[in-house]
C-alpha cells in the first residue's frame, strides 16, 4: 500500500511540474507583440519601393542602425549608410555645404513613443529627428511583416518622399 501511495505520488508531482512546464511554454507563446519588440534590433537592410515598383537601397548595401523599443514605450532610431563623410574641420558648426549635405543624405535619427495594436502595427509618434518636418506629426504606422526571437520585419508604406520602405532588423546580442 505504502508503494502505491509513493507512485500515486509521484505521478502527481509530474503531472504538476509537466503542466507548469506546459504553462510557462504558452506563456511565452502568448507574450504581446509589444513585449517581443522590446529590446534592441541591429539594421540589417532598408529597401526602397517607388510607386511605380522600383527598388533602391537608400541606405546602401551595408546600412548602419539600430532602433530600441523601450517598456516605458518610448523608442529611438539611427539609420545610415556604412561610410558617412567627415567633416575636414573636425567641428559639426563649420560643415561646408557640401559636407552638410552629404550627411543630411546620409543619415535619419529619432525617437518618440510607440504602441503595438493587435493587428501588428507600430504606431509611433515623433517627437524629434534629424529631419524636423517628421517631429510632432500625426502618428505614423509601421506594419510588422515578421516577427521572432532574433529577427524584426517591418514596413514604413508611406514616408513623406512617396516610398515605402522594406526595413530588416536582427535582435543585438547582449555582451
Amino acid at each position: 500500500m505504502m508503494t502505491n501511495r509513493r507512485f500515486v505520488l509521484g505521478a502527481c508531482v509530474a503531472i504538476a511540474l509537466g503542466t507548469a512546464s506546459l504553462l510557462g511554454v504558452a506563456a511565452a507563446q502568448q507574450s504581446s507583440i509589444k513585449d517581443q519588440l522590446v529590446g534592441t534590433w541591429i539594421l540589417v537592410s532598408v529597401v526602397n519601393e517607388a510607386a511605380d515598383g522600383s527598388k533602391s537601397e537608400g541606405f546602401g548595401s551595408s546600412p548602419k542602425g539600430v532602433i530600441i523599443f523601450a517598456n516605458d514605450g518610448y523608442f529611438s532610431l539611427f539609420q545610415s549608410r556604412a561610410e558617412i563623410p567627415k567633416i575636414a574641420a573636425s567641428d559639426r558648426a563649420k560643415a561646408t555645404p557640401e559636407e552638410a549635405m552629404a550627411i543630411v543624405g546620409a543619415t535619419i535619427a529619432y525617437y518618440g513613443t510607440f504602441s503595438v495594436t493587435d493587428d501588428k502595427t507600430i504606431s509611433v509618434k515623433i517627437n524629434a529627428s534629424t529631419f524636423a518636418n517628421v517631429a510632432g506629426g500625426p502618428e505614423q504606422k509601421r506594419i510588422i511583416t515578421a516577427l521572432t526571437a532574433d529577427e524584426l520585419k517591418f514596413t514604413n508604406p508611406r514616408t513623406p518622399s512617396g516610398v515605402t520602405l522594406h526595413t530588416v532588423w536582427k535582435r543585438a546580442k547582449s555582451f
